[in-house]
């Protein structure tokens, strides 16, 4: 019977591998995009901003020249007036003279080729422009972002003051910013998709190894022969990749297993066979001494008392030893997988005989019985279900103190197989213990303090018996209740009736003590 144990849950929060890759890929590229597109909208901005300032240098050259050759009297026609301005300027360019704080031209062009007079506020952010002829970035209020470049008219006091609109290189910015971005974006999305299709494909034979891995971790290695034949395709055994590394570590880890295993079983065999061979012959000479001490016994009134005492112990500890080497000679044929007396059984039966005598045996006891309305009928050895039965009561009585109540009960689970529960209030089981309470030889600690001796095979006996009925055997404890439990199905059909005396059992753990 293999242990039950709880598989332990994955924590939460933590990524696979193929998650980490894909997601570092992912991170990764949408780095490179962003850096890419920094640099390239950095570098489009001084490009741009230089054609701007090249054009503002034309544009304030031919404003120079054209305010050089002419400059109305102080009380002449405004240049607009006169209808006359430069030619060859782009529409949005915005341009003054200016004699000190007056303006003596203006010379501006709205985004339409229209004249644009220049408000008070546009003027004194034009006047604040150094005479360096340099260009500067200012910001008008109502026009926004302008290029504007100061240049003094030669021979004179006057300034002009030319400006470009910065609004073509802001649009071409966000225009690009925008493509880059949506190229970016649908490039790394493409990216996650494939990438994560590569290293699931990448993965594939790392998850070949784990799951040969988890195909051994399903085999019953405790105990028995083990034909330990699974490995690692060969394919996944490439040792120039890392994977192929993993997977004949792998190979070789389980060709030493394998070994392991095999001497293990061997050497099993032979403390098997040595056991029964030694349980066999020790019936006989056991047998001689139990006859001479009973003969001896009857003559107990014509020996001295200390010998009369002296023969009775010799009795008692050769009927307790022939029980031990009964006990190790059963476990001996089970192991071989003698053959069982199968029968129809009537386990009502078998329960209440059982209470019965373990009632007369712990007086010191409460013993309860709960059975069904109707009986429950069984296929197997009557002998040796009886004996599962009494090593449990047995059990309960010996490692409980005097006044535990050991509770019996019979009932039929909801798929129709057998289950008898023995419960006690005692006071539990150590859990470190509970792991061997069906191995061989296992003892309770203190806390269920024994007051008669034991061999410590009744919980092995009863889970080898329960096993080769092809039934279960489990143990829940704690403090306050323990409880075996065993299930044995009801109904069994001849072929499994026969395959009940050729089935060897395998013992497994469980939680008590014998």
């Amino acid at each position: 019977m293999a242990a039950r144990t709880t598989p332990s849950r994955p924590r939460r929060g933590r990524l696979s591998l193929r998650a980490k890759l894909t997601g570092s890929m992912v991170f990764l590229l949408t780095v490179v995009c962003l850096i890419v597109g920094v640099v390239s909208e950095f570098a489009l901005d001084v490009f741009l901003t230089r054609q701007v300032d090249q054009q503002l240098s034309a544009a304030a050259t031919r404003s120079l020249v054209f305010a050089g050759n002419f400059r109305p009297p102080d009380d002449g026609p405004r240049p607009d007036e006169a209808g006359q301005h430069p030619l060859g300027q782009n529409v949005g360019t915005v341009s003054g003279t200016f004699d000190g704080p007056r303006l003596v031209r203006d010379d501006s062009i709205s985004e339409h080729g229209e004249r644009l007079h220049l408000t008070a506020a546009q003027q004194a952010v034009m006047r604040s422009v150094p005479a360096d002829g340099k260009p500067h970035t200012v910001s008008f209020a109502d026009l926004g972002e302008y290029r504007l470049m100061a240049l003094p008219v030669t021979g004179t006091s006057d300034v002009v003051v030319t400006g470009l609109p910065m609004k073509p290189v802001t649009d071409t910015l966000l225009t690009v910013g925008l493509i880059l971005f949506g190229v970016a974006a649908a490039g790394v999305l493409g990216a996650a998709f494939l990438g994560a299709f590569a290293v699931r494909r990448t993965l594939r034979p790392l998850e070949r190894v784990a799951a040969t891995a988890g195909r051994v971790t399903e085999l019953p290695l405790d105990r028995g022969a083990v034909a330990l034949s699974i490995r690692v395709p060969e394919s996944d055994t490439d040792p120039r990749t890392e994977v192929g590394q993993v997977g004949s570590a792998l190979n070789l880890m389980l060709g030493h297993v394998a070994q392991a295993l095999a001497a293990r079983h061997d050497s099993e065999l032979r403390v098997r066979q040595f056991v029964a061979d030694a349980s066999h012959e020790l019936r006989t000479p056991l047998a001689a001494i139990r006859g001479y001490a009973e003969l001896a016994a009857r003559g107990s009134a014509l020996v001295p008392p200390d010998v009369a005492h002296s023969m009775g112990r010799i009795q008692s500890e050769a009927v307790r030893m022939s029980a031990l080497v009964e006990d190790l000679l059963l476990l001996a044929r089970l192991d071989d997988g003698r053959p069982l007396d199968v029968r129809e059984a009537d386990l009502t039966r078998l329960v209440a005989d059982a209470v019965g005598d373990a009632q007369v045996a712990g007086r010191g006891h409460r013993w309860l019985l709960e059975l069904p309305p109707d009986p429950v009928l069984v296929l197997g050895d009557v002998q040796r279900l009886h004996q599962v039965l009494a090593n449990l009561l047995a059990n309960a009585r010996t490692h409980t103190p005097p006044g535990t109540t050991v509770v019996t009960a019979l009932t039929r689970s909801a798929d129709g197989d057998a289950v008898l529960t023995v419960t006690d209030d005692g006071p539990g089981i150590a859990p470190e213990l509970l792991p061997e309470v069906f191995e061989r030889f296992a003892r309770g600690d203190s806390s269920r303090s024994r007051t008669a001796g034991g061999t410590g095979l009744g919980l092995a006996i009863a889970c080898a018996v329960v096993v080769a009925h092809h039934g279960t055997i489990e143990v829940r404890s704690r403090p306050g209740r323990t409880e075996f439990a065993v299930r044995l199905p009801v109904a069994v059909p001849a072929q499994r009736a026969h395959s009940l005396g050729t089935t060897r059992p395998q013992l497994g753990t469980g939680s008590s003590s014998s």
